[in-house]
């Protein structure tokens, strides 16, 4: 795949059926994967034996559990009967072992995965599975079978909060689990390094330049005594030197051998600033976790910081090198690959999570990101009605996307209240956000839903109600619509925005827009940093 030709790709739907028919053999350099797993269910609770009868394993916004059904069922036979020798042979010895319960529905579907990211893999690849100590034991059995045992590199350990009083009768759980494998003995590798802690550098570097460059002092005698033609006077000294008196001229020459006092022993500057400093082990608790108030949280749940993915895109990929995340998110794999000049691919199965990683790419890099591809969400309206057939909730989230509104909540877990969503935009100097209010129908509409939408407004005090349908609105909507009238923002008197807006799928995909204020900084969804990039750094290597 050469620079002109690759285009960076967000996919929506099943990370399964997307690698099966979208991702090629061998052409992938790194995968960082971190599958959802409810970890915070009672242990007892992911052991507990399913009848099969509950609803199919799969995964939806914000809810990280994986049920035993009769998915799991179709899932385990197919890799007993169609996958590698040895993973067919783990699942039948973990399934006698654990039951039919979560945790055997949620490894019988890692293990399809795991199957398909070793085909995608390059020979030269790595991969980096993200876990927590709940399952994690169970998933380096999953890729000891995949990629082989020989192929374990390291298991990292991520400390991802500070140890909390509330555990009365064991340790506290602070840490996560990242499991490396390679798929070859020969694999991309760059060592990484910590800078030197403080304590460190003021024992060791003592000594600084007129200019600040702090530096210590190296011993330049040959522990080899046996080394006549190294021995010489050098500045009053006579020694058995590490160099040649030639190379320890020209050093002094350039000021990097210095002597405290005379008669004393010369030695060499070494400067801070040019080594490399402590080597990455396996235990990584220099990067903070996601705090609440971390400048780059988005609000997502299972957020991870962008210093892991720059520790691990760093260290097992170079630039122009494709990077996966088949479990994306809220997209900080995609957008730290985007930085280090790498391509990526990032999958979800959530319209939720795609909009959000599309509003973070754009926030993080504006007219400097680079061209890329949304593959999966519909384009035109006879996809968007196949959606809505399909699944009512994935179009609502959709929908919502078109307009750029946040989800109000996942109303599979309780009443909507009458809003599926909201933009928030600022029209005023008090610092408080005013809300339109968004509702999503995919079936029959009529002047009911508009005026439905209108108590809303009351109710909620949002100044402008936004009603998206499938279907076209009937006249009587679009009077009932208009007789609202307008809404105007008191420091922008200028401005008049319809207060009821009804506005179709066919009208969003041909480029129509809500109206509302659109100055100052956008309220909906909580902005990603920027990261400025010069035009060079836009170039894709082959």
């Amino acid at each position: 795949m050469t620079v002109s030709t690759w285009t960076n790709k967000l996919y929506f739907g099943d990370n399964l059926d997307i690698l099966r028919t979208y991702v090629a053999s061998e052409s992938v350099d790194l995968i960082y994967l971190d599958p959802p797993f409810n970890s915070n269910a009672s242990y007892n609770v992911l052991f507990r034996e399913k009848s099969g009868e509950r609803s199919a394993a799969q995964i939806t916004a914000f809810d990280d559990t994986w049920h035993w059904g009769m998915e799991s069922e179709y899932a385990y036979e197919e890799v007993v009967k169609q996958g590698p020798r040895k993973l067919a042979d783990l699942l039948q010895a973990m399934r006698a072992f654990l039951g039919r319960n979560d945790m055997m529905a949620y490894l019988v579907m890692m293990a399809q995965r795991m199957a398909e990211l070793h085909r995608v893999l390059k020979p030269t690849g790595s991969i980096y599975l993200h876990c927590d100590p709940t399952a994690s034991h169970y998933l380096k059995l999953l890729m000891d079978a995949v990629f082989g045992a020989t192929s374990f590199r390291t298991e990292i350990i991520w400390r991802r909060q500070n140890a909390k009083g509330l555990a009365f009768i064991s340790f506290p759980n602070n840490h996560d689990v990242i499991l490396y494998y390679v798929k070859s003995n020969k694999f991309t590798w760059n060592r990484q390094y910590m800078p030197h802690n403080e304590q460190y550098v003021d024992t060791f570097y003592k000594y600084s330049d007129e200019d600040g460059r702090r530096y210590r002092l190296a011993d330049l005698t040959n522990p080899n005594r046996n080394r006549p033609h190294l021995e010489y006077e050098f500045l009053g000294v006579t020694r058995v030197w590490r160099w040649t008196r030639e190379r320890m001229q020209a050093a002094f020459d350039q000021g990097l051998i210095v002597q405290t006092r005379p008669g004393a022993v010369p030695a060499l500057k070494r400067y801070l600033d040019e080594q490399e400093g402590i080597p990455v082990d396996s235990l990584w608790t220099d990067i903070a976790p996601m705090a609440a108030q971390a400048r780059e949280r988005l609000g997502y749940p299972t957020q991870k910081p962008e210093g892991l993915l720059e520790r691990i895109i760093e260290a097992s990929s170079n630039e122009g090198d494709l990077v996966l995340d088949p479990f994306c998110g809220c997209g900080t794999t995609v957008v730290v690959a985007e930085r280090l000049k790498r391509r990526w691919i990032g999958i979800d199965i959530t319209h939720v999570a795609v909009s959000l990683m599309r509003h973070r790419l754009h926030d993080t890099y504006g007219p400097d990101l680079a061209a890329y591809e949304v593959v999966g969400d519909p384009k035109d309206l006879e996809s968007a009605r196949a959606l809505a057939e399909h699944d009512r909730y994935q179009f609502e989230w959709w929908a919502l996307g078109l307009v750029g509104a946040r989800p109000a909540q996942d109303k599979r877990k309780g009443a909507d209240q009458g809003v599926d969503g909201y933009i928030n935009f600022f029209d005023d100097l008090s610092g408080k956000a005013k809300t339109v209010a968004v509702q999503v129908k995919s079936g029959r509409v009529n002047v009911a839903h508009v005026r439905d939408l209108k108590g809303v407004l009351d109710r909620e005090n949002a100044p402008i109600g936004m009603l998206i349908t499938l279907a076209e609105p009937t006249r009587p909507m679009l009077q009932e619509a208009a007789a609202a009238g307008f809404y105007t923002p008191a420091h922008f008197p200028n401005h008049q925005y319809p207060r009821l807006q009804v506005l179709t799928v066919r009208e969003l995909l041909e480029g129509k827009e809500p109206q509302y204020h659109r100055g100052g900084v956008p309220a909906t969804f909580k902005q990603a940093r920027r990261h400025r990039r010069s035009a060079g750094d836009q170039q894709r290597l082959v």
